[in-house]
């Protein structure tokens, strides 16, 4: 990234970029596929981890 903090995303906001459901976001990040953390009640997904996962799914189907 080229900023120093890198840009937490909502479960929401990575269904939307994904045009995944809820369920389907909450199993990648229980499969350990996508990394989040959390904060209290809070989960955020990083940015960097959403490109991450894309990538790996781009890398798998090649």
């Amino acid at each position: 990234m080229t900023t120093a903090t890198a840009e937490l995303l909502t479960v929401p906001e990575v269904m939307a970029r994904l045009r995944f459901g809820r369920s389907k976001v909450y199993d990648l990040i229980r499969s350990k596929r996508l990394v989040s953390i959390t904060e209290g009640r809070c989960r955020r997904i990083p940015e960097s981890a959403l490109h991450d996962y894309i990538r790996s799914r781009i890398e798998e189907a090649a």
